[in-house]
């Protein structure tokens, strides 16, 4: 690299406001490549088998997005149920935080709450297997989005393994990702929307 395009220190404190000022310009286009990355690593994961499953890591996305979308959820839940394992490849024993911490700049607190929380939840359908307590969701039993979060886990994602369920494909989630993704980041705006939204009611 040219010195025009790098900084002059090789410690943080010692940055000067130009050298900030030039980073923030450069990286402007690494962050508009948010949503392929993210596309990226749900591509790698048709590559990749839930051991012992009988789907691979994006089928059981698509599933449960679909899931979603077919009920009527908004985009925010949509993308939230495609992209609530985004973090089982770098981190499978906290999965369910990193994928939050993906998705939390764009998305409501209601939808970054529940995927930060969905694996605890999901302990309710085989815990007790394990000697676990299959009911320790319930410290969160206060909380507005315990609902939210139960229902989530019961109708998209503990219902998506299976191999004869007809997803619809990553290229027609596509849009959704990239629309969510383009939106400014940690907008108060989006972020409080507030939990109202909640999950699509049941069709009768």
């Amino acid at each position: 690299m040219s010195e025009e395009t790098t900084v002059s220190f090789t410690e943080m404190k010692h940055g000067t406001l130009e050298d900030y000022q030039l980073l923030h310009e450069l990286e402007k286009p690494f962050l508009a490549l948010t949503a392929d990355r993210v596309l990226e690593e749900l591509h790698r994961q048709g590559d990749v088998s839930l051991e012992g499953y009988k789907i691979t890591r994006l089928d059981h996305a698509l599933q449960s997005a679909t899931r979603a979308h077919r009920e009527g959820a908004d985009i925010d839940w949509v993308v939230g149920a495609l992209l609530h394992d985004i973090g089982d490849g770098l981190a499978p024993q906290n999965h369910d935080r990193m994928s939050a911490e993906v998705i939390r700049p764009f998305v409501r607190e209601e939808v970054s709450w529940v995927v930060e929380h969905h694996g605890i939840f999901q302990m309710l359908y085989y815990g007790h297997h394990y000697g676990w307590d299959r009911n320790a969701r319930d410290q969160f039993k206060d909380h507005p989005s315990f609902d939210a979060c139960a229902e989530f886990c019961e109708r998209w994602d503990q219902s998506s393994f299976d191999p004869d369920y007809e997803a619809e494909s990553l290229e027609f989630f596509e849009p959704m990702v990239r629309e969510v993704f383009g939106r400014k980041a940690h907008d108060n705006d989006v972020q409080k929307a507030g939990y109202a939204p909640g999950l699509p009611p049941l069709a009768a």
